[in-house]
């Protein structure tokens, strides 16, 4: 009996178990956010330089990526609660470790162990909502999901700013890590009456394809590395790159051998025939590039505002409250409509989000004073599109599914939005360093002119990466269209 055989609960138990998973999605996103408008707090309380401050932050996303597929594919053979219950605990215990870390080279190492419990935890949560709803209270749960994502990761900088200013500047930093007990421990308390059982033991032998799991593992790795040593200081090893081609040949051995272990009859890590739905592909690749862009957009928005015109980091980070706010409502009415509009929903999400980008760039060149509320008013319209592609393209990527590989489909899906991140939140960063580096050979600069170009150099990224979703969700668009006539 799989997970996907075991859940046979009334509404109100499977809204129960939903609150749980949306109390534990919370608690994982808040930290991809609110911890980069506590970046500039922890290089001074604990003297950490750009590259460390950069492997806080993408360390992370990594062992958070490498977590998600190897738990999906686990929480989908066996029981999701378990690894529920797992991977929380893991991610409470390692914020803890990061808010009592004493050194740089320790909350690096805290905040790897807290991603691997973020992970594992993520797939589960995806799987359950997979599992428990069908048809139209399937996309109102991936709506609710999809406003809870974008409300979180936009509200993440706010809160972030508000332990700040609260805790001081020396020790501020370390209560955006504590914040995390409560809810965690609140969670693992919920999670056993909530959940859904795991299934009676069924004697099948869990199946993990541990070649293809080593060289996943490897190959997330080599496409990852480079990115998490860029910062955009000239003294960046141009060497790096060369990874890439290792990553290339990798990735090529780990497609020809899951093909190979699923035509011999066993389990691959990731089936080939999920990249054969074109619904679940296309959506992947978009979201990927999405993620790539967005919480660039909040990085980079936070950064500019705090050295840029010397904003306090809670004033900063409220700057994107009207996002959150904005793309919650988008999101809700998004899930409620793209049964009947498709993915026509998500491109005019993606031209609305560049529209903002645009606008936050102009907002760019008002002066210090104006500048917070054009970027409020800009940040607005990047919420509206940003809750139009969301939730939709969510509910899209996961509708032709099979239910019982909900939790890895769903796992491959968050990888793609990881990695996005990362490379996303890597180059973004590089060319905002980068453009500074050049004009003045420095970091510490308060010169508003020099953080704009910088800004704007940086925002490029931004709009490549949403252009780049754009072409991929008007190809979708118009190859459906074709098949319908």
């Amino acid at each position: 009996m799989r997970p996907d055989e075991e859940v046979a609960l009334t509404p109100p138990q499977r809204w129960r178990a939903f609150a749980v998973c949306m109390v534990v999605t919370v608690t994982t996103v808040f930290d991809l956010t609110k911890v980069n408008v506590a970046l500039p707090s922890i290089q001074d309380a604990l003297g950490a330089s750009s590259t460390e401050l950069q492997l806080i932050v993408s360390g992370y996303v990594l062992t958070f990526g490498l977590a998600l597929v190897p738990a999906g594919r686990i929480g989908d053979q066996r029981s999701r609660r378990l690894l529920f219950v797992i991977g929380l605990t893991i991610f409470a215990t390692m914020s803890l470790a990061c808010a009592l870390a004493p050194t740089p080279d320790m909350l690096f190492a805290a905040r790897l162990a807290q991603g691997i419990g973020a992970g594992i935890q993520m797939p589960q949560v995806l799987g359950l909502v997979q599992t428990l709803f069908q048809g139209d209270e399937r996309a109102r749960a991936f709506g609710i999901f999809g406003v809870t994502v974008g409300m979180t990761m936009a509200v993440g900088p706010t809160l972030g700013g508000l332990a700040i200013a609260i805790g001081g500047p020396t020790d501020g930093w370390r209560w955006i890590f504590w914040m995390n007990l409560p809810l965690a421990l609140l969670a693992l308390a919920l999670a056993r009456w909530a959940l859904p059982p795991p299934p009676p033991a069924s004697g099948r032998t869990l199946e993990l394809d541990p070649v293809g799991l080593v060289l996943f593992t490897v190959s997330v790795l080599a496409l990852m590395a480079p990115f998490l040593f860029t910062t955009g200081s000239p003294h960046d090893d141009p060497r790096r790159w060369w990874i890439l081609a290792l990553f290339a040949a990798l990735a090529g051995a780990f497609t020809v051998w899951e093909r190979h272990y699923e035509a011999s009859g066993r389990r691959p890590l990731v089936p080939p025939g999920l990249f054969r739905v074109p619904s679940y592909r296309n959506g992947i690749v978009l979201a990927s590039a999405y993620f790539a862009a967005n919480p660039v957009i909040l990085l980079m928005s936070t950064l500019y505002l705090q050295h840029g015109i010397g904003l306090a980091p809670v004033y900063a980070g409220m700057v994107s409250i009207s996002f959150a706010v904005m793309s919650a409502v988008a999101a809700w009415i998004g899930g409620r409509v793209i049964a009947r509009i498709g993915r026509a929903l998500v491109v005019s999400g993606l031209v609305t989000v560049l529209a903002g980008v645009a606008l936050l760039v102009l907002a760019t060149l008002t002066t210090p004073t104006l500048t917070p509320w054009a970027m409020a008013a800009a940040m607005a319209v990047g919420g509206i599109g940003g809750g139009l592609v969301m939730t939709p393209n969510q509910t899209l990527t996961l509708a032709e599914v099979p239910v019982g590989q909900a939790g890895l489909a769903g796992s491959v899906g968050q990888l793609g939005q990881r990695v996005g991140g990362a490379v996303g939140a890597a180059i973004g960063l590089s060319l905002f360093y980068s453009s500074i580096y050049r004009e003045t050979g420095a970091t510490d600069t308060v010169d508003v002119s020099v953080y704009r170009h910088a800004y704007g150099f940086g925002m490029l990224s931004v709009a490549a990466f949403l252009a780049i979703a754009l072409t991929v969700g008007i190809v979708d668009v118009s190859s459906r269209r074709r098949r319908v006539s």
